[in-house]
């Protein structure tokens, strides 16, 4: 088979990628779960690692763009929120680093993912239980941070919504629902970085088969799609709504539970 991607299936991967890195339902659980049934194959094809690092890059773009004010007064008067993003990014990094050398291919596991998804919407029922707090993240205490960090470290399981495990764990910590979502996805910057980086590294060497253009391409609609999804998700959570992603995840995760076992 061929390891260049067609262009359709590049621009699908990018909606679906702009879509559920942002929206609670797991970019990385619908990726694992879809690709096979978009590719036609159960091995990703070569290519795939370079459109993920172009992706992520593209995503990686929407936060900044979103999120710019924010990240201007982490650089001039925010600087103590500096230390809690990275008190916050380093469970992450520990868990990155030990997965990839010991348990990459765990993570590849569709089964996980689909468990994973109802774990998703149970955490995103229990969070439309939960009354929202009224503390803004600059307000945050270390150990606030650390806990958010864990979250944020646990949501490396496919299907285990990294944006949805944040945003809880700002809120349990006292967190109002806007000051969660922006902390989360402040949060998610390095981490989106980092990952962007360690995969680079394997894709740069490596001439891809599908044309730049058409990756290109797949980068600027996974921006603009993360953009409507980051403007999207932060109406809903402060309108109470992220229990409707709740069903969504159990729905999806029923079904490719089921289509598993088939």
């Amino acid at each position: 088979m061929s390891d260049a991607l067609s262009l359709w299936q590049v621009l699908t991967l990018a909606i679906l990628q702009g879509v559920a890195e942002f929206l609670p339902i797991s970019s990385s659980g619908h990726l694992l779960l879809v690709a096979p049934l978009l590719l036609g194959r159960r091995e990703p094809p070569e290519d795939m690692l370079t459109l993920s690092v172009v992706l992520h890059i593209g995503t990686l773009g929407s936060i900044i763009v979103h999120y710019r004010e924010a990240i201007w007064r982490l650089l001039t008067e925010d600087r103590r929120v500096v230390g809690l993003i990275v008190v916050g990014t380093l469970p992450a990094v520990a868990v990155g680093l030990a997965v990839k050398i010991y348990f990459e291919d765990f993570l590849e596991t569709p089964w996980l993912a689909a468990a994973m998804l109802l774990v998703t919407g149970s955490v995103l029922w229990l969070v439309h239980r939960r009354s929202s707090g009224a503390a803004d993240y600059r307000d945050l205490s270390w150990l606030g941070a650390l806990w958010v960090g864990v979250c944020q470290a646990a949501a490396i399981l496919p299907g285990l919504s990294r944006s949805g495990a944040t945003i809880a764990a700002g809120l349990a910590v006292g967190l109002s629902r806007p000051a969660a979502a922006t902390y989360a996805f402040l949060l998610a910057l390095p981490a989106l970085a980092g990952a962007g980086v360690l995969e680079g590294g394997s894709a740069l060497h490596k001439r891809p088969h599908t044309p730049w253009e058409w990756l290109f391409l797949g980068a600027l609609v996974a921006f603009a799609v993360g953009l409507a999804a980051l403007w999207w998700l932060e109406r809903w959570l402060v309108r109470g709504r992220l229990v409707w992603f709740a069903w969504y995840c159990w729905l999806v995760g029923a079904l490719a539970l089921l289509w598993q076992l088939r």
